[in-house]
């Protein structure tokens, strides 16, 4: 293991912003006061006394409302304004709740939208058939005010992660990462964070195709998640930022044993993705993009640690700038390597130094 410091100063690499859904709504209809985004929630009941209810309680909660009388409009308006969160009434004219439910999980524009079905029906295969049908949670008429919000706040949060969430690892993606982060920056408690990258991950996937490759990445996202585990550390977050980059965030104390660990495992596990003949011989040959045979090494990791004890940081940005420049570092020494910075806040220039 290798450990080097490297300049924090100000760059322009970021990790990216996960894709997120672009629903067709007005563009006045999900902003608040100042230009703060609200999240948008459809009530389906043909009472009108409900709705007024739920609207006039949102509302103060900070949420804007959509509102439907009846099934077949339920699925109109989800279909054509993509809400967060839809609370539906069972016993509705034109649909049923049953049947609208079944309607939105069969369309791809809105399988996705979490559903909360209202009912005075309260008996227990009345709830399993809701939930069977794909509805995320079941409230009885008549409900608790304060119950059912906490119930819509718990949906949401559970929605945000699920829509952020790698699908190929299952771990927290941009979203749930840069929430995280400025959650711990907003805090004020020092914390470190580890971006890992994996070296070569190109050239096997080449190699091996595609199938391999979503294996390393499993395993990466597995050794990851066990060290933390291991490692004993309550403040521990593993996140995928996408492709072959990860980030784990954890006290300061424990970072660098933590990424020690995660080396030595990695370095080890790994080999094993190869075939017998490629790991004898350390290197797979693949053709580069000028369509000449190349030599790759076998894979291994670079990862950049930044301890907010160390380094003064007030923003996600400038965070992800420093660990984005000590990972160009990192990148150009071969082999496993961790890179982190060494110098405290505000030294002289003279303790500035590079360790190997």
């Amino acid at each position: 293991m290798t450990r080097v410091s490297g300049p924090t100063g100000p760059g322009s690499l970021q990790w990216s912003a996960g894709a997120a859904r672009i629903p067709m709504v007005h563009p006045d209809s999900r902003t608040a006061e100042h230009g703060v985004a609200k999240q948008r929630i459809l009530i389906a009941d043909d009472e009108p006394d409900i709705r007024h209810l739920l609207r006039t309680r949102l509302e103060l909660e900070g949420f804007s409302v959509l509102e439907a009388c009846d099934g077949l409009e339920a699925v109109r308006v989800a279909q054509d304004e993509a809400p967060d969160l839809i609370v539906l009434d069972v016993m509705m004219p034109q649909l049923d709740g049953v049947e609208v439910c079944n309607r939105l999980r069969a369309s791809f524009t809105t399988r996705h939208i979490p559903v909360i079905m209202l009912t005075a029906r309260a008996g227990r295969d009345d709830k399993l058939s809701g939930l069977t049908r794909g509805a995320n949670d079941y409230v009885t008429k008549p409900f608790e005010l304060n119950e059912l919000m906490q119930r819509i706040r718990n949906t949401l949060d559970w929605s945000s992660q699920q829509r952020s969430a790698s699908p190929l690892t299952g771990l927290p993606g941009n979203h749930s990462i840069n929430t995280e982060i400025r959650r711990r920056l907003a805090e004020g408690k020092p914390f470190a964070l580890l971006q890992i990258d994996v070296d070569h991950f190109k050239s096997f996937n080449d190699y091996y195709g595609y199938g391999r490759g979503d294996e390393a990445i499993q395993l990466l996202a597995r050794i990851l998640s066990e060290s933390v585990y291991r490692s004993g550390d309550r403040e521990g977050f593993v996140g995928h930022i996408g492709g072959d980059d990860f980030v784990v965030l954890s006290s300061c104390e424990a970072s660098e044993p933590l990424g020690e660990a995660i080396l030595e495992w990695f370095n080890t596990a790994a080999k094993d993705l190869y075939d017998e003949e490629d790991r004898a011989r350390g290197f797979v040959e693949v053709l580069n993009r000028r369509h000449d045979t190349e030599r790759f090494p076998l894979m291994s990791l670079t990862i950049a640690l930044v301890s907010t004890d160390r380094v003064p940081v007030t923003h996600l940005a400038q965070l992800i700038d420093i660990a984005q420049e000590l990972k160009a570092h990192g990148k150009g020494i071969p082999g496993s390597v961790m890179v982190g910075e060494r110098r405290r806040r505000d030294p002289p220039a003279e303790s500035q130094q590079r360790v190997a």
